[in-house]
């Protein structure tokens, strides 16, 4: 951070239409790891410049929304990048400004840190580059002895410049009061007849000097297809397998497992291969989460057992020592310390009382095409196989369901339901109906 008279800003350029994305949303709103990728930009950001400013679009209600509560300009017509930072200019305060872009998502904190601190220590501008792999349309950093002299779009460069390796990320610090001078004096003479921020590196070269810092090119690439938004999630989800087996999670095949942003695991939680963690996902230690699970907006206690091939959904909180087994469901259930549900169940809109079982086939009706209602049941409660428990329904402390109940009614603590029509027999009648349709079979 910086010193209180001189406040950095971060000033997010985000009002990319993503043409190659063919996609009616901003660009900038397209998701990495269940977040918006602007705001894993200003999340970072956060942690390093005092103020953030994010550059929209026209007709962008969605993008503004996702920023709140960071102000926001409105860069009215597409006319490039200088155009767009320009739009900024009357919130750039008086320290330095950073000129980062929502495509470029993943840029660290430490990267940001050696940006700022490369630009402090005399620079009149630093900016990011990179070497990737395959430098492709790129721009170039054209470099005199070492020393910055101008950044040149590729689509503008000769056939020599084309072939240099150290290519421009768009990210660029320096002082505000020398940015606005700047960008008055971007022209629009080139192939595309737009301002490109660019043209601030030679003026910033002639003034003083021009400091590049380079990063890994999976850190600095930019998302603009859906491809490269494939391998930017491929990038972030290595980040947070890595991240969580370094804070003591084990992870039987890490690249199996996805991660949201936000998800929360403590030491000594185990993961088994293809679980997915959707957002607002906390499991808290000695847990297991068995292979091929989804979790989303919920919380796993201390030694749970959770899976395989269970489903959590947003505001279920499993207790310590819960078990959720094969095919459960649960959606905003409350399921107290010890409780068990361990097959084949739909558990919805329920609370369920610590050391509770709850057999395989048990459905809560929680909807009844208009409103949806709470099941409650008890402590020590056991719910027989294949129990329909049709909502609003109390079921109380250490109750008996009987297998195939159909409970309409509230059970008194201690009490046996039974719901289901009493068995008939029919002597015989078995056989003569499997004899009659085999010999219509024969028949054809």
């Amino acid at each position: 951070m910086t010193d209180t008279t001189h406040r950095t800003t971060a000033v997010i350029l985000a009002a990319g239409l993503g043409t190659r994305m063919k996609s009616r949303l901003p660009k900038a709103l397209h998701r990495l790891g269940n977040q918006p990728m602007i705001n894993h930009l200003i999340t970072t950001a956060r942690q390093v410049f005092d103020d953030v400013v994010v550059v929209t679009g026209p007709d962008m209600p969605e993008l503004e929304e996702a920023v709140r509560p960071f102000r926001t300009v409105t860069q009215v017509e597409r006319l490039g990048t200088a155009h767009a930072t320009n739009a900024a200019r009357d919130l750039f305060g008086d320290g330095d400004i950073a000129v980062l872009y929502a495509d470029n998502p993943l840029i660290t904190a430490e990267t940001m840190e050696r940006l700022l601190a490369a630009r402090r220590e005399g620079a009149s501008l630093a900016l990011l580059g990179m070497r990737p792999a395959v430098p492709g349309r790129y721009g170039r950093i054209v470099e005199d002895h070492g020393k910055v002299v101008k950044i040149v779009e590729f689509k503008d460069a000769t056939e020599d410049e084309r072939h240099i390796t150290l290519c421009n990320a768009g990210v660029m610090c320096a002082g505000a009061e020398n940015f606005r001078n700047w960008l008055e004096n971007v022209r629009n003479d080139n192939a595309q007849g737009e301002y490109y921020l660019t043209d601030v590196v030679e003026m910033a070269a002639k003034a003083g000097s021009v400091v590049c810092v380079e990063a890994p090119e999976d850190e600095l690439a930019g998302v603009n297809s859906r491809s490269e938004l494939a391998r930017a999630e491929a990038t972030l989800q290595t980040r947070l397998r890595n991240a969580a087996m370094d804070a003591g999670v084990t992870l039987v095949a890490p690249d199996t497992v996805f991660f949201s942003t936000d998800t929360v695991l403590e030491s000594d939680v185990t993961v088994e291969p293809n679980v997915f963690f959707g957002p607002g996902v906390t499991v808290r230690s000695g847990a297991l989460i068995r292979a091929f699970s989804h979790l989303e907006g919920c919380t796993v206690g201390e030694a749970a057992l959770i899976g395989p091939y269970a489903r959590l959904r947003p505001g279920t909180v499993c207790a310590a020592q819960t078990h959720v087994g094969n095919f459960v469901e649960l959606k905003n259930v409350e399921l107290g310390e010890g409780a068990k549900a361990n097959h084949l169940t739909y558990l919805g809109d329920a609370s369920v009382g610590r050391g509770t079982n709850v057999g395989a086939g048990t459905i809560t009706c929680n909807y009844d095409g208009i409103f949806k209602h709470r099941t409650i049941i008890g402590e020590r409660v056991f719910v027989g196989s294949d129990a329909i428990l049709v909502a609003p329904v109390t079921i109380g402390d250490d109750a008996l369901v009987g297998a195939g109940s159909v409970i309409t009614d509230d059970v008194p603590a201690g009490d046996l339901a039974l719901g289901r029509t009493r068995q008939t027999l029919k002597a015989g009648r078995g056989l003569q109906i499997k004899q009659s349709l085999k010999a219509r079979k024969e028949q054809g």
